[in-house]
């Protein structure tokens, strides 16, 4: 087969990628484009600055660009590009393994690598029906997961979450599948900051769904100790517990979708240390390596991965795994991380600064167009009234007019505005974000 004519790249060129959702005819009539970044900015191509109110996509975590990560990254690239992840793998792996292990709280004691969220949801799935089945309960296979959850893009990710507009296009999902009801309630809940006081008997739910399809089919529950994604759902004091309390009674997996919330979202290396509750399982990515070289990965409490130990010493204990698994630059880069938040106290930093974030985003209760503000740890969302028979226009509208005229980045869900700013953010850049969004406001109203 030839090559196509005139084949070279052509840089100012949109047509050729198809972006993830976005609705492509519009970016590329108007894109929305970041050419290099520093800190707490992105650059424009024109080189007019950018304000990160996202940290990338809930990812940036340590800010942009920092050298420190930049150079081992850059170290990593000359001496050791790549290792076979099967049957072979690296010291710094082991290593970050050992670093992540010793982060977590318990027993949470054994990590597996992925490269994304995605990736590491579909693994907790395999792991803990497998589990199960290793134990002699192989007729524990349901999953269960949570409305308004989001779980990744993988088939098992998207059945058990609970985002319709992820699951509609494409099919039958995976068989066995329920969903607990989501805990938000605005008449309970309005601008609330930090976990709302109503809620916790939502996790009852799951004795119903106990009930419905007794314990001994129920391989394990799913939820984000904050549902991201949706629009920052904090759980309820107390819901987490209770969660906990059922899946021990009828020896229920608990996982935690950990993607945002690990490594500082909260305040804390992980949201189960915030809130005191151990799950089974819980995924990380994101914040791991600050966005910078994608990863991912699973933690299993000691009993589960022991209960793999029994194979043949030729056998594989676990039939699965990815070719990039732990890829050195990866790995060097979540090391590099790990050190910088250390170094510069960010989890703490962001615990001192989860009151300066709220009362800045709160500020704009009272506008026109604000139905409710949420916000825990450094994340917040601004419930914009939507456009009659035009769900989500007002939503894209303030993101689109944030980017383009204030020179601001704002996340969009639905007719929900996300920020969830790097950890190094200042309150200069609090007060810069909220006054712009606010002008953002007064626009579209």
């Amino acid at each position: 087969m030839s090559a196509k004519p005139n084949a070279a790249a052509l840089p100012n060129d949109l047509d050729a990628q198809w972006l993830p959702f976005t609705p492509n005819r519009q970016f590329k009539a108007e894109p929305r484009l970041a050419s290099r970044a520093k800190d707490m900015h992105y650059f424009k191509p024109d080189g007019t600055p950018v304000l990160d109110g996202t940290a990338g996509l809930w990812c940036a975590n340590a800010g942009h660009c920092r050298e420190q990560i930049t150079r081992a990254i850059q170290h990593q690239a000359g001496e050791l590009d790549y290792a076979p992840a099967f049957q072979f793998s690296t010291p710094q792996a082991f290593e970050l393994a050992s670093r992540i292990a010793r982060m977590m709280p318990n027993d949470l004691d054994h990590v597996f690598f992925s490269n994304s969220g995605s990736e590491a949801v579909d693994t907790t799935l395999k792991i803990a029906i497998a589990y199960h089945r290793m134990r002699g309960e192989g007729a524990r296979t349901r999953l269960i997961g949570r409305e308004r959850g989001y779980h990744g893009v993988g088939f098992g990710g998207i059945s058990v979450g609970g985002m319709v507009a992820n699951r509609k296009l494409y099919g039958p999902m995976l068989a066995g599948v329920d969903h607990l009801p989501h805990t938000y309630n605005r008449a309970e809940q309005a601008f609330t900051a930090g976990e709302p006081e109503w809620g916790a008997h939502l996790a009852e739910d799951l004795n119903r769904i106990v009930e419905l399809h007794d314990a001994s089919t129920i391989a394990a529950v799913i939820v984000e100790p904050m549902a991201g994604s949706t629009g920052v759902l904090p759980a309820p004091k107390g819901y987490l517990e209770r969660l906990r309390g059922i899946c021990d009674k009828h020896g229920i997996l608990l996982i935690f979708d950990e993607v945002i919330t690990g490594f500082g979202r909260l305040g804390y290396a992980s949201a189960a240390e915030r809130y005191g509750v151990t799950p089974d399982i819980m995924t990380f990515a994101k914040g791991i390596t600050s966005g910078t070289v994608p990863m991912g990965g699973v933690v299993v409490r000691k009993g589960i991965y022991d209960a793999f130990q029994t194979a043949p010493d030729h056998v594989p204990d676990l039939f699965h795994g990815y070719t990039y698994s732990a890829h050195p630059l990866a790995v060097a880069a979540g090391l590099a991380t790990l050190d910088l938040y250390e170094e510069e106290n960010l989890f703490e930093r962001a615990r001192k600064m989860e009151r300066s974030l709220s009362d800045a985003v709160m500020s704009l209760k009272g506008h026109a167009l604000v139905l409710d503000i949420r916000s825990i740890g450094m994340a917040a969302a601004v419930d914009l009234a939507p456009v009659e028979g035009a769900p989500g226009k007002r939503g894209f509208e303030a993101m689109r007019r944030s980017f383009h005229d204030e020179n601001i980045m704002a996340r969009v869900a639905g007719d929900t505005i996300v920020f969830s700013p790097p950890l190094i953010v200042e309150q200069a850049h609090l007060d810069e974000l909220v006054t712009k969004f606010r002008r953002v406001l007064d626009k579209i109203a």
